[in-house]
């Protein structure tokens, strides 16, 4: 096939352009889901870091090592939190949201969506205006941690049972990760689950939103995750045959997705 000259011009042009987005350095923002903290991201970050990215995995307010007293957390609180880290970036952020904690990232897109470059939830909750995490998890039949979620009344948390660790959340992940587990998940803020969200199309909405769905997840089922993003479309979804923990059992694959996230 013969080119023209202005042809070439222009596929030299994209070239240059693909290369110099690729070439980008971005900062990620990781948020853990329930029970967790930052620990979660250890295979994901340094793969994020070597292809030029500053990563932040941050501990929410009353897990890992953050000190508040758990019973003090609220939503507000958390996301507070979350925005004064997105606050203390000099450019814009990627967030990406684990499990219950996709109402992070939601809620701090309403309040910094100038800030916020792209929101990813994986196997994360996406959930409307006005809704609480808790009325979509209640959906969520076929899910198996339920009967192991224990309630603590005096401090307004939740811990899981840790016989259910294994087929619950991690069944495709090395035996290392359910026994670090059984040391590091800790107690979960209830509060934050009851809240409602306070989000508008003119902040929230106006950032784009990418989903990645665990097609073989027994925490938050492969249903309701597309009920969530069906509901709230998003500009691409992404699948991965995987358990709820896919930053354990395929940090690469994730990894790979976020990248491509990253230059889209």
């Amino acid at each position: 096939m013969k080119l023209t000259l202005v042809t070439v011009l222009v596929m030299m042009n994209l070239m240059t352009t693909q290369a110099q987005n690729q070439g980008k350095s971005k900062t990620f923002i990781l948020v853990h889901g329930s029970w967790h903290s930052a620990w979660n991201w250890h295979r994901v970050k340094p793969l994020l870091e070597k292809n030029g990215h500053t990563v932040i995995a941050l501990d929410l307010p009353g897990m890992g090592k953050d000190k508040t007293p758990i019973q003090d957390v609220t939503l507000e609180l958390a996301v507070s939190h979350l925005c004064k880290v997105i606050d203390e970036q000099e450019g814009s952020v990627i967030l990406v949201g684990h499990s219950k904690n996709g109402i992070m990232i939601s809620q701090a897109a309403e309040y910094q969506s100038k800030k916020v470059e792209k929101l990813v939830y994986l196997a994360a909750y996406l959930i409307p205006n006005c809704k609480t995490q808790r009325e979509y998890s209640l959906q969520d039949t076929k899910g198996v941690l339920k009967p192991f979620v224990v309630m603590h009344e005096k401090n307004k948390s939740t811990t899981l049972k840790s016989e259910i660790y294994k087929e619950g959340l991690y069944h495709d992940c090395e035996d290392d990760i359910l026994e670090l587990a059984k040391l590091l998940l800790s107690n979960e803020p209830f509060v934050t689950a009851i809240t409602p969200l306070k989000l508008t199309d003119e902040n929230f909405g106006s950032v784009p939103r990418y989903y990645i769905e665990c097609t073989d997840d027994r925490a938050v089922t492969p249903y309701i995750q597309r009920k969530m993003y069906t509901e709230m479309p998003c500009k691409k979804v992404y699948s991965m045959d995987t358990s709820h923990s896919p930053f354990f059992s395929k940090p690469k694959e994730l990894t790979d997705i976020l990248l491509e996230i990253a230059i889209d």
